[in-house]
């Protein structure tokens, strides 16, 4: 058996980590997985979960990604991509640890207990949808009309919690597999008019490159937001692919940009549906892009009737605003979540991943009766770190993770709502400064002054 074992292992090709680092392009994209190293180059185009999360990793070990990211079926399609064996492959503690939970989890079966959420969402989004469509079309009273743009704006961040749930596992029965993808396509395309598409791919890359200034899209908000003054230096963006300029237009807007922070939000809807249209009508590889561009469509088609069937453009005006800025409320948690935390220029490292996720998030604590405000995103130190869990879970297993970042002298960040808005208003706050100090300098007689002054 030894001998055989030895015969093995001489036959086997191994390279070593220089050697994998040399293999990051499109055109030759190598990673490695516990070990082995695998030639993903022809599966790029056709990843589930887009090409930029692969290339973002290109080069290097993704062990602690694929393991947060594929459940035990996704690894019987690695072996036709196999090439070598790293020789000089190591792990590190925290990441054996990480990936025993991930094991417990699985055997626990927690990635499977999904609760009623969806369900329930579902439920609650036709209920207020149908009180929507009746209180506007029916009844001539303004306040009613302006309740109906508040529940609107609730289905839209219901709906936008289901997508995004949908988006990282399967929240519909086993037995009908194409429906998780029906639900994401209506949750995300039909109510809400964000491709689903977009959204994955976007919010893929997030999760990879977790605060990386120029490779994380959701910090990428030049001219209008800059959480760090290293935006100053104008990065290049390799989700945009351009250079996020930083010029006297965005200098002005990033000066005031803790003052214009939440008046953004209540708009930011708009740029969500400008980037799902963009990738729509561009030559990017988008899966299933008919049933994209049709959801979007009817989108187009149903929410402007509803909002015709108003009596005056008054009314159809503030509808639309009271609508988009009550889910505004989900855009200004979407930054609380990161905007205040630790960011790093540069591509992200498949294993420091456990680090780099506690690093860069922070969770809003509050009540069980509460976690529906929030959608599971309250946790989001637990969701970085295991994004197929369902949200039902994370609750349940935020001990573990707080027990692990404490071992590992790593943060764990949770604060309250209002102390998160505080802790992100004082982010936006500093870099607004430090832009301000840089439109005007200090004269040059003032600077030989003070370096005479104090030696």
């Amino acid at each position: 058996m030894d001998e055989r074992a030895g015969a093995e292992m001489k036959k086997t090709k191994y390279i070593t980590t220089a050697d994998l680092r040399q293999h990051s392009t499109p055109s030759d994209l190598w990673i490695s997985i516990q070990g082995k190293v695998y030639d993903v180059t022809p599966w790029l185009k056709d990843h589930p979960g887009g090409d930029l999360v692969l290339l973002s990793l290109a080069g290097q070990d993704a062990t602690d990604a694929f393991v947060a990211y594929h459940p035990p079926a996704a690894w019987s399609m690695l072996d036709r991509f196999y090439v070598a064996h790293l020789s000089d492959y190591q792990v590190s503690e925290v990441s054996r640890e990480y990936r025993r939970l991930v094991a417990d989890f699985s055997k626990g079966g927690l990635f499977h207990r999904k609760g009623h959420s969806a369900s329930a969402s579902l439920l609650l989004m036709a209920v207020l949808l149908a009180t929507i469509v009746y209180g506007v079309v029916y009844t001539e009273s303004l306040p009613a009309h302006a309740a109906c743009a508040v529940l609107m704006g609730i289905v839209w961040i219901q709906s936008g919690f289901l997508g995004h749930d949908s988006g990282h596992y399967n929240v519909m029965a086993q037995r009908w597999p194409g429906l998780n993808r029906a639900m994401q396509v209506l949750a995300g395309n039909c109510v809400t008019g964000i491709s689903i598409g977009w959204w994955k791919r976007n919010h893929n890359v997030h999760h990879i490159a977790c605060n990386s200034l120029d490779y994380d899209p959701d910090l990428q908000h030049i001219p209008l937001f800059a959480v760090s003054s290293k935006f100053f230096k104008s990065l290049t963006s390799v989700y945009y692919e351009r250079r996020m300029v930083f010029d006297k237009f965005a200098r002005f807007f990033v000066s005031y940009q803790h003052w214009s922070f939440y008046p953004v939000m209540c708009v930011a809807r708009v740029n969500l549906f400008a980037q799902s249209i963009v990738l729509l009508l561009s030559k990017t590889h988008v899966p299933n892009r008919w049933q994209e561009v049709l959801g979007v469509a009817f989108f187009w088609v149903w929410y402007p009737l509803l909002v015709s069937c108003l009596p005056s453009w008054g009314e159809r005006v503030a509808f639309v605003l009271i609508s988009f800025s009550v889910t505004g409320i989900q855009h200004v948690q979407f930054c609380l979540n990161h905007f205040s935390t630790e960011v790093y220029v540069g591509p992200p490292k498949g294993n420091d991943w456990f680090e780099k996720q506690t690093m860069g998030t922070l969770n809003i604590s509050c009540p069980p009766w509460m976690d529906w405000f929030h959608g599971g995103l309250q946790f989001q130190v637990e969701h970085h770190l295991f994004p197929r869990l369902p949200r039902c879970n994370l609750r349940l297993i935020s001990p573990l993770v707080k027990e692990l970042c404490k071992k590992y002298q790593l943060p764990y960040s949770s604060y309250s709502f209002l102390e998160a808005n505080k802790r992100t208003i004082a982010t936006l706050r500093t870099a607004a400064l430090q832009a301000r100090n840089l439109a005007n300098p200090v004269p040059k007689n003032l600077v030989w002054e003070a370096v005479n002054t104090h030696g």
